[in-house]
């Protein structure tokens, strides 16, 4: 029953999306590129998941995405700091 009156996680997978899209145009591909490849990966899943309609899941790797991919940007720009 529960499952029934969950949403699709909307908001969690265009958050993912850009913040993945903000990692990629920082260079987190090539300086962060195990966080950055593990967003891409949580996105993907929670694109499967979310064709499922396995909101709970979709949701759960689509936060994951945006973590990592928060992390690779994070780490592409300590990388581009320390080496100008």
């Amino acid at each position: 029953m529960l499952a029934a009156c969950q949403t699709a996680p909307v908001q969690e997978m265009s958050d993912a999306r850009q913040a993945i899209s903000v990692a990629r145009e920082a260079g987190a591909a090539e300086h962060a590129a195990d966080d950055f490849n593990a967003a891409i990966e949580h996105l993907e899943n929670a694109e499967r998941y979310l064709n499922e309609r396995r909101y709970e899941f979709a949701r759960r790797d689509a936060e994951q995405a945006k973590i990592r991919a928060l992390d690779a940007l994070q780490r592409s720009e300590n990388a581009t700091d320390d080496n100008p």
